[in-house]
């Protein structure tokens, strides 16, 4: 993964939050957004915060979020201490703040985080009432992630979320013999293998990647008609829609380069990158290094996006990852987190770093639709509606604790992993899943 320089990241923060940003009643990039009324909650006297979130893939999202941080500290006059954590160190180090009930006042996790420790956060419909009033609603999946299931409290804040489409070299599969990739799991595997012939090969992550790694089983198993549960929450993953799943990946892997079964979130990027592989599934995050590297930019060029592959699907069958804030009932200073967390998501922090990350966290409300991120660079247009897909974390069942516990612990990209490297035939793959997730699904 290489990010673009330092002082070019500061210098897009800077332009991102000067001028009209800085007045409360400004509307930057012309989000529109009604009067919504009053938050009505007042900071605490002596307030200090302290927030943990995944760390940065592109320098602007750290730099951008720190400036707007520090314009809620000058604003409000309350210290506000961020630390940026590995992706895959975000939920032990979440586990431990639930746990021991000390640490951080905020917790950006991940998308179904809050609903692993739903008895321990503060509920947060009052902050969610006022930004849903004031931009026009939130998505499909900030809704499902952010409500408890049962209850429709709101336990956790959705700041944005990314997905993975197809990010492919057009040169690449123009020598395959193709124009785009194809939405059939046997056209797909044509395309692959053909690239694989001609020394492009595919790479899909299948270590214990957050983001790439349960993105790829997932939509492995969603495209063939399976999943992890059913409408009720029981446990359906030893079906054989995912045996046939598994036998479609025993064949998609002849066409995988080297090292994949190790892979966590950043190593497709530094892969395509390094010309290693020329078709994944990715983020923004991928197309904004190369974009922004003089060395690269050739490679940018030749880069195209489009959405994965539906197979059996009605519709391309992918979720987002999605940082989701947690207040743990811990804080000394509640009013102060949720005051912090919805400055940061008002127009005028949202936007501009927004735009300065080229919409690498897409945004969770929907008056954000029209801002001209979207439209700045047609690449980038297929990841507005990110936050509106029909696939979730945990599909098709609620999102509860178990579903939150079964991705923690990489019960399906595990599963995956398994028959990819011959240690495990799809059937028996398919069982252990099940043995694993009812550990989690109880009674069920």
């Amino acid at each position: 993964m290489q990010d673009i320089t330092r002082r070019s990241a500061l210098a897009i923060g800077a332009a991102a939050l000067a001028g009209p940003g800085l007045a409360q009643t400004a509307q930057p990039g012309g989000i529109p957004r009604t009067d919504g009324g009053a938050l009505g909650v007042k900071p605490e006297a002596g307030a200090s915060l302290r927030v943990i979130r995944p760390a940065r893939f592109v320098e602007p999202d750290e730099v951008v979020f720190r400036a707007n941080a520090q314009r809620f500290q000058d604003r409000f006059n309350i210290p506000v201490r961020i630390d940026f954590v590995g992706w895959e160190d975000i939920r032990p180090q979440t586990a431990v703040v639930a746990n021991t009930g000390t640490g951080p006042d905020i917790v950006i996790g991940w998308s179904d985080d809050p609903h692993i420790y739903a008895d321990k956060v503060v509920e947060m419909g009052d902050v969610a009432d006022y930004l849903g009033k004031r931009y026009g609603g939130w998505g499909s999946l900030s809704e499902k992630y952010g409500r408890q299931h049962g209850t429709g409290k709101w336990i956790g804040l959705p700041i944005g979320g990314n997905i993975g489409p197809c990010c492919w070299r057009v040169s690449a599969l123009k020598e395959a013999g193709f124009d785009s990739v194809p939405d059939d799991h046997a056209g797909f595997l044509k395309l692959c293998l053909a690239m694989k012939k001609n020394n492009k090969p595919v790479g899909f992550a299948l270590g214990n990647a957050v983001g790439d790694g349960n993105g790829f089983a997932q939509w492995l198993l969603w495209s063939h008609g399976a999943s992890l549960v059913d409408e009720e929450g029981k446990v359906s993953i030893n079906s054989p829609e995912t045996v046939e799943a598994l036998k479609y990946l025993q064949e998609l892997y002849q066409a995988f380069a080297p090292g994949t079964l190790s892979w966590l979130d950043p190593s497709n990027n530094r892969a395509y990158a390094a010309q290693e592989i020329y078709l994944t599934f990715n983020g923004v995050s991928l197309y904004f290094a190369l974009k922004n590297d003089p060395k690269t930019a050739s490679i940018a060029e030749d880069t195209q996006h489009t959405l994965v592959p539906k197979g059996k699907a009605t519709a391309s069958p992918h979720t987002a990852t999605v940082m989701n804030a947690m207040v743990f009932r811990h804080t000394r200073y509640p009013n102060a987190a949720k005051a912090f967390l919805a400055f940061m998501l008002e127009s005028e922090q949202y936007d501009p770093w927004m735009q300065g990350s080229l919409g690498y966290w897409a945004h969770p409300l929907r008056a954000y639709n029209a801002s001209t991120v979207w439209t700045s660079d047609p690449k980038l247009t297929l990841f507005r509606e990110t936050m509106e897909s029909k696939f979730w974390s945990g599909y098709r069942g609620p999102i509860s604790q178990a579903s939150g516990a079964v991705a923690a612990d990489y019960v399906l990209v595990q599963m995956c992993a398994a028959v990819a490297s011959g240690q495990a035939t799809p059937a028996d793959a398919a069982r252990d899943a099940e043995r694993r997730a009812r550990r989690y699904y109880r009674n069920t």
